[in-house]
């Protein structure tokens, strides 16, 4: 079997899930920027396996580029009194980076939550995984919500609403609000929250351009760009 992280469904019924993310990571790696693919996963395999019962479960062979991946879900545990906004600044960039790429492809995420953006602190890498709960056809809807983080979706996604990159967008801001805290200038809370309204007509959609104003707000609260070491 080709190299790889193994994802077997825990039960067949979440077939169609692992079937989400096949789809999603196919179309990305086939329509989407190849400057940018480090940003997500690649699929390196993806099969059916009939266990000795017969029972049948979708598998999905998953690679990654980047090495000593940690997730956002561990860096807020470490930092519970808040991440300084000059270090959650790359990672919100990077972010918009793996979801412009994704969205370019036609792929919205759907979970971009804690746990599935994982950073490399070295590097100031970031790859956005687990993508089971993606969508790839603009007709469909968000299968399933993240059990215990039905607080971070937007009111499109809990109504059965159409999903876009607003979506995405919206989940994103709010994680990295939660990462800041009280830490957070007004004016890096005031695009968090412009970014999360709760009209997707009100809302950006254009992970892109959404990334040129963060740059540029960055630039007047904290000055030209530069490198700055993280250590969990």
């Amino acid at each position: 079997m080709p190299e790889g992280h193994l994802k077997l469904a825990r039960d067949p019924s979440c077939n169609d899930l692992l079937a989400r993310e096949a789809t999603a990571l196919r179309q990305i790696a086939e329509q989407g920027d190849p400057r940018y693919l480090p940003y997500v996963p690649r699929l390196v395999d993806s099969f059916r396996h009939r266990s000795d019962t017969g029972e049948v479960r979708r598998a999905n062979v998953i690679g990654v580029s980047a090495a000593r991946l940690h997730s956002l879900e561990e860096v807020r545990a470490r930092r519970p009194h808040g991440l300084d906004p000059r270090d959650a600044a790359w990672m919100w960039r990077r972010l918009l980076v793996a979801l412009g790429l994704a969205h370019r492809a036609g792929v919205v995420h759907g979970a971009v939550v804690a746990r599935h953006v994982l950073i490399e602190p070295d590097d100031h890498g970031v790859v956005l995984v687990d993508w089971c709960y993606s969508v790839a056809d603009p007709h469909e809807h968000i299968p399933a919500v993240v059990p215990g983080h039905r607080p971070d979706y937007p009111p499109e996604v809990l109504a059965r609403g159409t999903p876009g990159p607003g979506t995405d967008i919206f989940m994103a801001a709010g994680l990295m609000s939660q990462l800041m805290g009280d830490r957070a200038p007004k004016a890096l809370r005031r695009f968090a929250d412009g970014c999360r309204l709760a009209s997707p007509r009100q809302r950006p959609d254009d992970a892109w351009q959404l990334l040129a104003e963060l740059d540029e707000l960055l630039l007047r609260l904290y000055g030209p760009r530069r490198f700055r070491p993280f250590v969990l």
